[in-house]
């Protein structure tokens, strides 16, 4: 008889680009989100909660990887065994693309402008690597219906106050504006009318100024560059007449004085940022669309000006460009501006943490007819890292009130306990495993980053004490205190059973 062949054991690991988020990782996404919710709600929005899953045909041919459309999803066709395979579903990857769906299918139902914010995890299908995974969480705010720039002047205001609200100061960050019709009317004008694949190559390179400089970006558009690691990139192959106007374009600086210094007006007001929107409009004098994306970002800073939000906070910025090929006109990025190491010790500016813009044709895919919208996406994970690396959040989030347990008799008597601190508002749970051993309940009590350990022996029970070990404190002894000091500060003390609850939160309370 053959021997029947063992079935291999599963390998317990994540997938590639995937991860595990555990307590303190979750509660400190939970409390920023709550935060960042607070101002949406603020601010008038509603909460909208759509399927994460979606159909392909839905999500459409706007996928972050414009080369490679509808394959950046996780999709899978329902029915493939059958004779009449149905339809094409993927898991969302952002908040934008299923907005539109269900604007298109409730608009009857809904107010208008409707104003929604969503908050949750997106998939991409993509090579993961350092920084990039495959899940990750998205905030969203979109206000939907209106044409007004006064919507994102909003959405732009409301941006700044939610990255202070989370704990980003003021001088850490800065919200930076463009227009997609500004470039349109700089691409018209150097003659890229009718060739998409020149227009994009453009726009990446454009993309990567933060990175590489005017100089970085006047060679990719030219004939190439040699990266750091001395490989050469191809560059576009613009003419030298063709690359001054999108130099112009992504730093008016660089052909002419104009943002070398600040410009103030007569009150001595800064308008640098108007300043370099007046510089542009003799380039763009030949294009109606990148004279009305200029007006259209003047009338948004003069707006957000007027509710007090100066260019310490939002700023006009002819270097943005956001990725995606559906943004229509104004486009938003908050950046921040402090630096932090990297992984080889080296200083650098930690980048953008949130984007967004207008998307006027987005809808239009479900109705037929053009519908305005205008919104901005928050990315949860490297907010929640920036935050950590101000010390914002020290990642040192409490465990329970552990009460262990010294007689397996007496399971009452300790539920009691966990009972009444519970009604108190006090988290708290009792030891579940082997009580055998004492030491290793005090070492799940660490594992568990508990506060305070209860213990209730028989002794304790017939005097009606209780010993409540101040476990944070203990550390804190046995790393630096002298033996007086020790003896001065027990870590350990007895109190009445009746005082369980007060002496529990005196104990918290001087934690904290």
């Amino acid at each position: 008889m053959a021997k029947v062949k063992k079935q291999p054991r599963p390998k317990a690991e994540t997938p590639k680009g995937f991860r595990d988020y555990f307590g303190a990782d979750v509660a400190e996404r939970k409390a920023m989100l709550d935060e960042i919710e607070r101002i949406y709600h603020l601010y008038g929005f509603e909460a909208l909660e759509s399927s994460a899953v979606e159909t392909v045909e839905a999500l459409g041919k706007f996928l972050p990887d414009i080369d490679r459309p509808n394959e950046g999803v996780f999709a899978w066709q329902e029915d493939t065994g059958s004779d009449r395979p149905g339809d094409w579903l993927a898991l969302r990857y952002d908040l934008t693309a299923p907005l539109a769906r269900v604007y298109a299918q409730h608009r009857n139902d809904l107010p208008n402008p409707y104003r929604r914010y969503s908050m949750g995890p997106v998939w991409r299908n993509e090579k993961p690597g350092p920084g990039r995974i495959r899940q990750f969480y998205q905030c969203d705010a979109d206000t939907v219906g209106t044409a007004s720039v006064a919507a994102d002047a909003e959405i732009c205001a409301m941006l700044a106050d939610t990255l202070e609200a989370v704990g980003i100061e003021r001088g850490d960050y800065v919200v930076r504006v463009n227009s997609r019709k500004i470039l349109n009317g700089v691409l018209d004008i150097i003659g890229l009318q009718d060739d998409p694949k020149k227009r994009d190559n453009v726009l990446r390179t454009i993309d990567k100024f933060d990175k590489i400089g005017v100089e970085g970006v006047r060679e990719l558009l030219a004939d190439g560059r040699y990266d750091a690691s001395g490989a050469f990139i191809e560059g576009v192959g613009l003419s030298e007449k063709q690359i001054e106007p999108v130099l112009r374009f992504v730093a008016p600086q660089s052909g002419g004085t104009v943002g070398r210094i600040r410009v103030l007006n007569s009150e001595g007001k800064d308008i640098t940022n108007l300043a370099h929107l007046s510089a542009l409009k003799n380039v763009l004098s030949d294009s109606p669309i990148g004279l009305e994306g200029i007006e259209e970002v003047e009338q948004i800073i003069n707006l957000v000006d007027s509710m007090g939000y100066g260019p310490d906070r939002i700023k006009a910025d002819t270097s943005v460009v956001r990725g995606l090929g559906y943004y229509t006109g104004p486009v938003f990025e908050a950046e921040l501006t402090f630096e932090i190491p990297d992984e080889k010790g080296r200083s650098r500016q930690f980048g953008s943490v949130a984007g967004g813009g207008r998307y006027d044709d987005l809808v239009k895919r479900f109705t037929g007819q053009t519908v305005p919208a205008t919104g901005i996406s928050i990315g949860v994970d490297r907010l929640l890292a920036a935050l950590k690396a101000k010390g914002r959040i020290v990642g040192d989030t409490l465990g329970p009130v552990v009460v262990t347990v010294m007689d397996r008799d007496r399971i009452g008597d300790y539920q009691v306990m966990v009972a009444e601190l519970r009604n108190a508002g006090i988290r708290a749970e009792m030891y579940l495993g082997n009580p055998k051993n004492f030491g290793n309940q005090l070492k799940y009590a660490d594992k568990r980053r508990a506060p305070v350990a209860v213990i209730e022996g028989g002794d304790e029970k017939e005097r009606g004490v209780v010993q409540l070990k101040d476990l944070f404190l203990g550390a804190k002894i046995a790393q630096s205190a002298t033996h007086e000091e020790w003896k001065s500060q027990p870590a350990q003390v007895e109190i009445p059973r009746a005082d369980l609850v007060s002496e529990v939160r005196r104990i918290l309370a001087s934690g904290l």
